[in-house]
């Protein structure tokens, strides 16, 4: 199935900042922005907030409490070795284990919520509109449909704001 998309074109990440405030004033939605480096503001200036920060601290609660169960589990109420009068629950012994066993647990479900929340799968057929947004070009892709004008009301004001190109594409 084969999508038409618009792309704006610009030479630096200040025309690229005006850009999407063009479009944001001209209520154009944007689909997607593609960067040769990571853009901080751009992300902000779009007003797409993440979650993975939320969704990490959460895997690292619930790591925390899962491993410090198992802990007292298996050395208190499974498996009790009383030796030398020492206390069966040594809380000092389980924070090395928990440590390492927390951040583990993050690292891999940070891996997989990225990967979901990216789309990206085994076998995903690589989509990038224009070579030159991993050398020096800043991309703005409009998907047709979804865009809220048509190539050329977009074209006019992206231009108007920094575009050094525009043009329709088919993917």
């Amino acid at each position: 199935m084969n999508t038409t998309h618009f792309i704006g074109v610009f030479d630096s990440k200040n025309d690229l900042l005006t850009g999407i405030e063009g479009a944001k004033s001209k209520n154009f939605t944007i689909d997607e922005i593609y960067t040769p480096y990571p853009v901080i503001e751009a992300i902000e200036t779009l007003g797409r907030k993440s979650k993975f920060t939320t969704a990490a601290f959460i895997y690292g609660a619930v790591a925390v409490v899962g491993v410090l169960s198992f802990l007292y589990w298996t050395s208190v109420i499974s498996w009790p070795i009383d030796y030398g009068g020492k206390p069966t629950n040594a809380f000092p012994s389980f924070i090395i284990i928990t440590l390492v066993l927390t951040i583990l647990t993050v690292t891999i479900l940070s891996l997989f919520t990225f990967s979901f929340r990216a789309r990206i799968y085994p076998g995903k057929k690589y989509f990038l509109p224009d070579e030159r947004a991993t050398d020096d070009k800043f991309i703005i892709l409009f998907k047709k449909n979804t865009a809220g004008a048509e190539f050329d009301v977009i074209s006019k004001v992206l231009k108007a704001y920094g575009a050094s190109e525009v043009y329709e594409k088919e993917f």
